[in-house]
């Protein structure tokens, strides 16, 4: 089964999602491509063969500065029309999810999003996907004759650390190299920050902190474990943090090694954003809180005494 990889980059960098797209391939195939397309690919596209990423096909061009959906999928169209990949996989970020839409619509192909498993059986790839914040699985898989794109839920697979592979220098044809919209500038929102979307652990706040001069506390707490910071729906509707923090149905689906929650109730609009974390903490005085039912750990007390006390713990045992 040929496979055919989308690394995403960052400042012509693989993003971390790129190398779990590997690992994800290699437990099913051993026909790996991997199409990547930045400003100057040259040392990304060395970084992906060394880690596994088989025929590595870079594409260099500076109108690859940022991520354009119309413009990648243009370009990314003519490399599956050439190599004839049978699966094509992309990470399931905002970027991902839309650029593969895009290739499916274009290529005549099936799509499923949210990967959350991936197998061969006898041939046929078998997609494991979760519907309703982890309540209900479900298995998928195509016909065999036109292709699968699949998006790959992020800090589902780890990263691919080594493999083989070799770098090919892949011609564009500039025709394709049209895109009714130009992306002239990109500006990171919280300079410095972890991102919710690809960090290992999320300290998120609820409307039990009480206001917005409180929530520091848990930024705090996210720092010293240097993690994310994650906010409720309410706080965010509230407007004591943006909506880029919001963890939910109607904000970022995260999938973390440690998630913790302190003060939220947990509402199922935050559950289904949060629940499939590795580990769960719940901090609530509230000892009947629904976040209780899906944590892991429970401390039921006053986050104004316990979030304090494990920042400073935290702190002194991160420093040695």
């Amino acid at each position: 089964m040929k496979v055919l990889t989308i690394a995403l980059h960052k400042n012509d960098n693989p993003v971390s999602a790129s190398f779990e797209l590997l690992g994800a391939a290699k437990a099913f195939s051993h026909d790996i491509l991997t199409v990547f397309l930045s400003e100057n690919s040259e040392t990304g596209a060395k970084d992906l063969a060394s880690r596994g990423g088989g025929k590595v096909l870079a594409l260099s061009h500076p109108m690859f500065k940022y991520f354009n959906e119309e413009l990648y999928a243009s370009v990314i169209s003519e490399v599956i029309k050439k190599h004839q990949p049978q699966v094509v996989l992309a990470p399931a970020s905002l970027s991902g999810k839309a650029l593969m839409s895009r290739l499916a619509a274009l290529n005549g192909g099936c799509m499923a999003s949210e990967a959350i498993g991936l197998a061969d059986d006898g041939g046929a790839l078998i997609v494991t996907r979760s519907h309703y914040g982890g309540s209900v699985v479900s298995k998928v898989t195509n016909n065999g004759t036109v292709p699968f794109f699949v998006s790959v839920r992020l800090k589902i697979f780890p990263e691919s650390k080594d493999g083989t592979g070799e770098v090919i220098n892949e011609s564009i044809d500039p025709s394709k190299l049209v895109a009714k919209s130009k992306v002239l500038e990109s500006k990171v929102e919280s300079a410095g920050e972890v991102s919710l979307t690809e960090a290992d652990v999320i300290v998120s706040a609820g409307r039990g902190m009480k206001g917005p001069e409180h929530v520091p506390l848990v930024q705090e707490l996210a720092k010293s474990l240097h993690g994310a910071f994650g906010a409720s729906r309410a706080i965010v509707d509230a407007g004591w943090v943006p909506y880029s923090n919001q963890v939910g149905q109607t904000g970022k689906t995260v999938n973390p090694k440690l998630y913790i929650a302190v003060g939220i109730s947990g509402a199922i609009q935050h559950l289904v954003g949060m629940r499939t974390s590795g580990t769960i903490v719940a901090i609530n005085k509230d000892k009947d809180a629904p976040i209780f039912n899906v944590a892991n750990y429970g401390i039921v007390g006053d986050a104004f005494e316990i979030v304090p006390a494990l920042t400073a713990k935290f702190k002194r045992e991160l420093s040695n």
